[in-house]
């Protein structure tokens, strides 16, 4: 057991508490996966992450420090609000990024690359991989929703890491009251995220990950970048659109999802700090 430097940070928002928390230990040297699991277990955070110093093909390729993601139930490969909230972390311990205004992160996917932008740090969305539901996949998803098929504008499989059904419904009302059957969600091993347009340049976003050991998400940053990368592709969101997210749970995060000239799609959050000291571990 060793006392490492610890930070609580509330990511997605600009008000304390109102955001998705995340739990940062800022020296995980040492540390073995299942020590890493306990943690995240104990701390009952969406998500817990444990700064390492890069690889060295991390090291040479740019990376300013290597990170690892544990929900309550297992390690991720990336995750976004995990991203924001660490780089505010490691920066506000000390870090220097080896190039001003830039940030280049190592995690299970690869390199992810974060830009400092008016207000706040946002991070290149990884790669997507997605592909059509046929109904009959969608059928016992949308049973364990309580939606019917013509509520559901569209629907996309999403990959940036993380994986997601992504359903885009006719309806903001509808999406505000879905009390979804979170087991059968788990059952399925499903994680779904629900958005539905609330004008031209804003979407409201719902996040349900029961297979991940969480019922709702707060506000999810993975989710965001990929609904961004699909509703952007195919027309239904602009280049340039807010999501707001963590209504149904008394939180008010909001994303800043942006596509620059080359198609990179950019996902960015304001982060807080809340607690800052040292955890035995």
């Amino acid at each position: 057991m060793s006392l490492r430097p610890f930070q609580q940070v509330d990511v997605f928002t600009q008000l304390a508490f109102k955001g998705n928390p995340l739990a940062v230990v800022l020296d995980a040297q040492g540390l073995n996966d299942a020590a890493m699991q306990q943690f995240a277990q104990w701390t009952q955070l969406s998500e817990t992450t444990f700064v390492l110093p890069p690889t060295p093909q991390g090291l040479a390729a740019g990376a300013d420090y290597r990170v690892r993601i544990f929900t309550p139930g297992m390690e991720l490969p990336f995750a976004g609000h995990p991203t924001l909230g660490t780089a505010d972390a490691w920066l506000r311990h000390g870090g220097q990024p080896r190039k001003p205004g830039c940030l280049v992160q190592e995690c299970a996917v690869g390199l992810v690359t974060l830009s400092q932008q008016s207000g706040h740090w946002a991070f290149a969305a990884p790669a997507l991989q997605r592909q059509t539901p046929t109904p009959q996949d969608l059928q016992p998803i949308l049973d364990a929703l309580g939606l019917s098929l013509p509520c559901v504008l569209a629907a996309q499989y999403l990959d940036n890491g993380p994986q997601w059904l992504g359903l885009l419904l006719d309806d903001l009302q509808t999406l505000r009251r879905l009390s979804p059957d979170h087991a059968q969600l788990k059952a399925l091993g499903m994680k779904v995220g629900v958005a539905a347009k609330q004008d031209a340049a804003r979407l409201e976003v719902r996040a349900f990950a029961a297979p991940a050991g969480i019922q709702e998400d707060p506000v999810t940053g993975s989710l965001n970048a990929s609904l961004a990368q699909w509703l952007m592709a195919e027309g239904w969101m602009p280049d340039s659109y807010q999501a707001h997210q963590g209504a149904a749970l008394g939180r008010d995060g909001r994303v800043f999802l942006s596509r620059d000239a080359q198609d990179q799609v950019w996902v960015g959050g304001h982060v807080v700090p809340c607690i800052q000291g040292m955890v035995d571990l």
